[in-house]
């Protein structure tokens, strides 16, 4: 029998079971859907962490004091040292030929105050190479110079966060506020950049100058934290190798382990989208179980539909058609059947997919490879589930098929 015959003959067979078909080809649907959907929003998730990690700085290699680890998903600081100061980032630029620029930087959670608000914030001391380095833009106002940092003025950049909380319905700029005991005035507001990939919030932050806030606030001559941009995204691990053997010389530490910790940005956008792409693959194949359930359900409709035309098959035997004919005319229903569950599964979950974007409920990507992996994973379902079927009605003998009725 011809293929086109047989097309036609299985789509007026299943369109004449309209009830039977649609529950069939339910599971598929969602199976499908599912995938797609939770794929989708995985990306969106692997996408939003990555634009965090990228917020971060521009082609960054951060340096922090001591060691540091990543507990409860945020980065701690395990031990205690004053060893790194602000002329190892001086040294840093001139010694390494892949850094570009680096600012060294303190930070701490300070009491801020204005009137009758008060505010417990991050305050950030840095330089004015800090603003570029760290992708810190400027929404309203000004940076300060570095002028204004040698002269360890008193004026401050605030994030919109902080804005919010310490001047509620009030223009900051050019108004004075206190950071403990210290007056300060608003110079600029940044640009909103949301929370970091360890969750903080990165506009809930004062920055001042580095010399202001290492004598005037924090009492310290040593830094926390240097911030790093190499001279281009290719030279990241160089630049983390030159700035590891220069520290280790300059710190004098010979035999003994670093007293510093150095994040590669490229090291850490590699493992933030390996684990991200590791957990869409699991809630993928997850959703992907409902595809099985869908192909349960075509077995056992085929299973009825083998039971139900019996006599069908006995007669199509007897007017002279082979066992190969009957085995490839129900698997041809079964292919539609998983075919047609796809091909709606895709809608469905792209359709569902693009309105929670619209809605914004999650981040979501559509992309078309899991839909073209879905479809062709839910026709090879639907083959496979229907292979015993069609080996069962292939086997009848014509007369015992006749002899049903």
């Amino acid at each position: 029998m011809k293929w086109s015959t047989s097309l036609v003959l299985s789509v007026e067979i299943l369109a004449a079971h309209k009830l039977r078909t649609l529950l069939s080809v339910l599971g598929i649907v969602v199976g499908v859907a599912a995938v797609i959907l939770m794929v989708a929003v995985g990306k969106g998730a692997e996408q939003r962490i990555l634009d965090r990690i990228r917020d971060m700085g521009t082609n960054l290699v951060a340096v922090h004091a001591g060691q540091t680890r990543i507990i409860a998903g945020r980065q701690r600081q395990i031990s205690t040292v004053t060893t790194l100061v602000a002329e190892d980032a001086a040294a840093i630029v001139e010694h390494c030929p892949a850094v570009a620029r680096a600012a060294p930087a303190v930070e701490r959670r300070l009491s801020v105050r204005w009137e009758a608000e008060n505010a417990n914030t991050t305050v950030l001391g840095i330089d004015p190479d800090g603003f570029t380095i760290r992708n810190i833009a400027i929404d309203a106002g000004r940076a300060f110079d570095a002028e204004e940092c040698r002269g360890r003025r008193r004026v401050a950049v605030i994030g919109p966060t902080a804005s919010s909380n310490l001047f509620p319905n009030t223009d900051p700029i050019g108004l004075m506020f206190r950071i403990g005991r210290i007056p300060f005035q608003v110079i600029g507001i940044t640009r909103a950049k949301g929370v970091d990939a360890n969750g903080l919030d990165q506009d809930d932050v004062v920055i001042v100058p580095l010399g202001t806030a290492m004598r005037r606030l924090m009492n310290v001559d040593h830094v926390h934290s240097i911030y790093v941009q190499a001279s281009s995204n290719d030279r990241l691990d160089d630049a983390e190798a030159q700035i590891r053997t220069l520290l280790r010389q300059r710190h004098r530490l010979q035999d003994q382990p670093d007293d510093f910790t150095i994040q590669n940005q490229a090291t850490l956008l590699a493992t933030e989208r390996e684990t991200a792409q590791a957990m869409t693959l699991l809630i993928a194949s997850v959703s992907g179980i409902s595809l099985l359930v869908g192909g349960v359900g075509i077995l056992a409709v085929m299973l009825i539909s083998v039971r139900e035309r019996t006599h069908e098959i006995g007669l199509r035997r007897a007017i002279g058609a082979r066992r190969v004919d009957i085995r490839n005319q129900f698997l041809l229903e079964s292919a539609l059947l998983a075919g047609l569950g796809g091909i709606l599964g895709v809608a469905t979950g792209i359709g569902i997919a693009w309105i929670i974007a619209r809605l914004e409920y999650w981040d979501t990507v559509i992309t078309w490879m899991p839909a073209l992996i879905g479809l062709v994973f839910s026709v090879s379902l639907g083959i496979l589930f229907g292979l015993y079927p069609a080996a069962r009605a292939a086997a009848m003998e014509p007369i015992e098929a006749l002899r049903s009725e």
